[in-house]
């Protein structure tokens, strides 16, 4: 079948084990099925992939992606839930000491098919395309989950997002002007700073800037170059809740003084849950919310969507058809 998958690890040159061509049809383990993918988006996850993160040299070649929408095989149209958890672990999928995500240890969703546990089929929300459908299950239920079950927002709250742009950003900035909260947004690119008012955003700043008043939240995805001045925009008891750090882990000062002084909190989340995906969906029916598309491709053409995020060319997310 047609796939786009990694054949190689390289931190320098990630692009170069991207391969677009062919491989054997999945196997379906007990208590498995098969999803025919008709959308499937990109997440840095897949990028950060084919640099060997989470995805290590002796699962080559995986097929990648984590997201897709496609039709089961009774026909009918269904989303795939990215998080594989233990089939004896009852609870939040994502506290199991045993998940991984499509792409890490089983083949992933950039393919004519894709085999998922059974669980982890949902029905397709009603009024979602194949291609809106295909942005929930990473970035916008990593968005929720950071605004609502770890940051414990509501209505009347302010909110920082930095780094407004990518598929993450987006959805946190569209979520939390859904949901009542004032939001702010940064970016270096004056062009992503407007297009974040376009969505949502209450006010926008250059990153790095000064606020004029600091925030009850800050949504970092970012880490090391905007850490600092997150931690600087909190209020005192105020919250900062991580799930990425694209720009590298590794911080020039943690700002441990001000986090205790101010009885700072520091929240990690990472994805979400089949029942927080369903009250995603709900959200976004009950606010008539969509998820912002920047572009959408045929799975052939999958290399230029990488590219794009490569290169921080994008705002919302890439989809890739079948």
């Amino acid at each position: 079948m047609f796939a786009v998958y990694a054949d190689k690890i390289s931190r320098e040159d990630p692009l170069g084990g991207l391969v677009v061509g062919e491989r054997p049809d999945p196997v379906v383990p007990n208590g498995w099925t098969t999803v025919t993918v008709k959308a499937a988006s990109l997440n840095h996850h897949d990028l950060w992939s084919l640099r060997g993160q989470g995805l290590k040299q002796d699962r080559l070649p995986m097929i990648l992606g984590c997201d897709a929408a496609g039709y089961d095989e009774d026909g009918s149209p269904v989303v795939v839930h990215a998080v594989i958890s233990d089939p004896d672990w009852a609870g939040d999928e994502t506290t199991d000491p045993k998940r991984s995500l499509l792409s890490e240890l089983h083949q992933g969703t950039f393919a004519e098919k894709v085999a998922v546990p059974r669980r982890n089929v949902i029905p397709l929300p009603e009024g979602f395309s194949f291609e809106e459908a295909a942005c929930l299950p990473t970035a916008w239920l990593t968005a929720y989950r950071m605004l609502f079950t770890q940051g414990g927002l509501k209505a009347g709250d302010s909110v920082l997002v930095q780094g407004a742009g990518g598929g993450v950003a987006t959805a946190l900035i569209t979520l939390a002007r859904a949901a009542g909260l004032r939001v702010i947004a940064t970016s270096r690119d004056e062009a992503k700073r407007a297009r974040a008012l376009e969505i949502g955003a209450h006010e926008v700043h250059p990153s790095g800037e000064r606020l004029p008043a600091k925030v009850d939240a800050v949504m970092e995805t970012v880490g090391r170059a905007t850490w600092e001045h997150s931690i600087r925009s909190l209020k005192p008891g105020g919250a900062i809740v991580i799930s990425g750090t694209t720009s590298g882990p590794q911080l020039d000062d943690a700002m441990v003084t001000h986090i205790f002084f101010l009885q700072l909190r520091v929240i990690g989340s990472t994805m979400g849950t089949r029942g927080e995906l369903a009250s995603l969906a709900s959200l976004l029916d009950a606010t008539g919310t969509k998820p912002l598309i920047d572009r959408t491709l045929p799975m052939e053409q999958a290399r230029a969507g990488f590219e794009a995020m490569e290169a921080g060319e994008l705002f919302g997310k890439i989809v890739f058809t079948r």
